[in-house]
């Protein structure tokens, strides 16, 4: 299996439970590994026969800036759900976290796998 990840991409959104939560952008911060078949690409050397990591990065900016969700669960099943089914990524690994959102701690988050390991 090859993997295509992006690693540390930070985005303002609105993001918590709290009243004081709902009126502020936050950053959350991704990492993300997905399955991704890169042998034709590298026989071809065009970024047309591969997953495309500057497409889904504008995609996930474009969705997680404009969300506005209260739980970092419920953002981490979208994001995965647009990779599987936008992307046709057979297999996802996210970690999601928003950072300094507990004091005394760097970040807090979840990593959630989805899909089938090819």
């Amino acid at each position: 299996m090859d993997i295509i990840y992006l690693t540390e991409l930070k985005i303002e959104t609105v993001i918590g439970i709290y009243a004081w939560e709902r009126q502020i952008k936050q950053t959350v911060v991704l990492n993300i590994e997905m399955a991704a078949d890169i042998r034709n690409a590298a026989k071809t050397d065009r970024v047309e026969d591969t997953l495309d990591y500057k497409s889904v990065a504008k995609r996930l900016i474009e969705f997680i800036s404009h969300s506005e969700f209260q739980l970092i669960e419920t953002l981490a099943e979208r994001i995965a759900e647009i990779l599987l089914t936008e992307f046709s990524v057979p297999w996802v690994r996210l970690q999601l976290s928003k950072p300094g959102a507990i004091r005394g701690a760097r970040d807090v988050g979840v990593i959630l796998e989805r899909g089938k390991r090819p």
